[in-house]
């Protein structure tokens, strides 16, 4: 289900592989099979502000104005990609605008926002259900630690992390959102013990999972055993 509580079939695809962008291409490809399907669905493809350099992202991005493919391109901009600033590898450092030679219209949105964020999701939904092509979602976040175990995140310092923690938390800024309303702090405090249950389940999960038989190697790839 989606923000605006419609349950026609919305697929999110973000990287696949050690290539990066390479969920762009592919999610194109889902917003031409719904248009093609006819079945009212639509594709956000979730990638980074250092993805977003790369050159199949804006063939992507001609195929889906052209063809006005349902697919809602959402960059997530950290601000920093595996570890250069984006100020310092992109030459247009204000993301949305990505699009503007295809035609492609692009909102720069708060993405430590949870309310900003839901608002223009609901906005991008509206704009590709009425045909009218693709669009940019440019959200604007910052991530804590490293990209990587293997990333010390020297690029930054800790006062600019910490500052960032302080002013934008995007549970801190919900949490006051909800104690506004009349949320009271005990039930807060019965979803934060929920998620982390949740997350706990999910990674004993992974680590105590046995690897895959090596034969589901070809599942979903080929239609046919060759």
């Amino acid at each position: 289900m989606t923000a605006d509580g419609d349950i026609r079939s919305v697929d999110a695809v973000s990287s696949p592989d050690e290539l990066a962008a390479a969920q762009v291409s592919l999610g194109t490809g889902l917003g031409f099979a719904h248009k093609y399907a006819g079945d009212g669905g639509v594709c956000l493809a979730y990638f980074g502000d250092g993805a977003s350099n790369q050159g199949q992202v804006y063939e992507s991005f001609n195929m889906a104005e052209l063809w006005k493919l349902p697919v809602i391109y959402v960059i997530e901009n950290n601000q920093y990609a595996m570890g250069t600033s984006v100020n310092r590898s992109s030459s247009e450092d204000q993301l949305f605008r990505r699009g503007e030679s295809f035609r492609i219209p692009g909102i720069q949105v708060d993405g430590m926002d949870v309310l900003a964020c839901r608002g223009a999701a609901e906005e991008a939904l509206a704009w590709v259900r009425s045909g009218k092509g693709p669009i940019i979602l440019e959200m604007k976040t910052y991530r804590y630690r490293g990209h990587s175990m293997s990333d010390p995140a020297k690029y930054r310092s800790r006062d600019e992390v910490q500052a960032v923690r302080d002013k934008s938390d995007p549970i801190d800024h919900v949490k006051k959102e909800l104690e506004a309303v009349g949320v009271a702090e005990g039930e807060l405090k019965a979803i934060e013990q929920e998620i982390r249950k949740i997350v706990s389940e999910a990674a004993d999960f992974a680590e105590s999972t046995p690897e895959p038989d090596p034969s589901e190697l070809y599942t979903d790839v080929l239609v046919e055993t060759y």
